[in-house]
């Protein structure tokens, strides 16, 4: 996709861009992408592309980093769930992020290829269930009553709560990430599984 909003490059950021950046993640993180120095990390495509609005960022940055860093829900179990989010809602920055951040939690390729088939074998119980109540997210924006009834048997109150963020969340960022055309960070190979590409956009 072309880029409707490039990302805000380094030698534009302002103190409200720190912010943004610092809210986000953890301290020695954000002073690796905030250093001068020649070896810094760049900042992702998508976070750097939230900063047209940083106050936003930083509110937004701060919530979901509940999310990633101080997780009640396994984050294997996120991750199945944010998959399958940014499949259905074609989301290829998203997707490609994701396929490589779930591999730190044992998604596999084969597990991968499951997500983008729709296959309901060789899951969990559990993890069929979550991906089960994503597509129910999705769909019908309410888990049903027998779904929510066996995750209940597995998972306690904060984890439910937080399934549902989780999936509501990552939605939200594939329609924001859509829309302003994000492209893939230098360091993601969109060869390493399926893309998805909704019918009528470019390629």
């Amino acid at each position: 996709m072309t880029p409707r909003l490039e990302p805000v490059p380094k030698d534009q950021w302002g103190d409200a861009e720190v912010a943004a950046i610092r809210a986000g993640m953890p301290a020695a993180a954000a002073d690796r992408f905030l250093s001068d120095a020649p070896d810094a990390p760049a900042l992702t495509n998508g976070i750097a592309a939230m900063l047209h609005h940083p106050q936003l960022a930083a509110a937004f940055l701060q919530y979901n980093g509940q999310l990633l860093w101080d997780p009640v829900l396994d984050p294997r179990l996120r991750e199945l769930a944010v998959l399958r989010v940014a499949w259905h809602a074609r989301a290829p920055y998203e997707w490609v992020q994701h396929v490589k951040l779930s591999q730190r939690y044992g998604v596999t390729d084969q597990e991968v290829e499951a997500i983008v088939a729709d296959r309901t074998d060789g899951w969990s119980p559990l993890e069929a269930d979550v991906l089960l109540a994503t597509e129910q997210l999705l769909t019908a924006y309410r888990i049903d009553d027998a779904t929510w009834q066996r995750l209940s048997a597995a998972l306690d109150t904060k984890a439910l709560v937080e399934l549902v963020f989780v999936v509501g969340t990552y939605a939200g960022l594939a329609m924001l990430f859509n829309s302003l055309g994000v492209e893939l960070d230098a360091d993601l190979d969109p060869t390493a599984q399926p893309m998805p590409v909704a019918e009528g956009w470019p390629a």
